[in-house]
């Protein structure tokens, strides 16, 4: 990628909406270029790539705060953002945690719902009007 691109070239090959560009150029994470005198403002490399991070990035479950730190510290501070992936990975795993509980909640209401033969009233939306 050498070439150099328009806000729009670079959201469709990044696969990202201009609005969230000017978003994170709001934002600080990454910096507007300059408008010349054409009026479209051109994004390098650099820019490319950081965009290209950020999505890599959020795929991964950062939030923009997390990216930022990130991407201040660089790749020369692995000790602290080990430290972020790791409070991230506690993060995820606790999510995972609440949803296999409401996974099994729904699964014990849906099955009290199907041996609900005297039908004494909905069992899900009985435990969904209980405290």
């Amino acid at each position: 990628m050498s070439k150099k691109l328009t806000i729009s070239i670079i959201a469709k090959e990044i696969g990202i909406g201009v609005e969230t560009i000017r978003y994170y150029e709001r934002i600080g994470l990454i910096t507007q270029p300059e408008k010349p005198e054409s009026g479209y403002r051109i994004y390098d490399d650099e820019i490319f790539k950081k965009l290209s991070f950020i999505k890599r990035a959020k795929k991964l479950g950062f939030s923009l705060n997390e990216i930022s730190d990130i991407m201040l510290i660089g790749n020369k501070g692995c000790k602290e953002t080990k430290k972020i992936a790791t409070l991230k990975l506690l993060k995820v795993k606790n999510k995972i945690n609440d949803l296999e509980s409401i996974s099994r909640t729904l699964e014990q209401l849906i099955e009290a719902c199907d041996s609900n033969s005297k039908y004494t009233g909905c069992p899900i939306f009985s435990a969904i009007s209980e405290k």
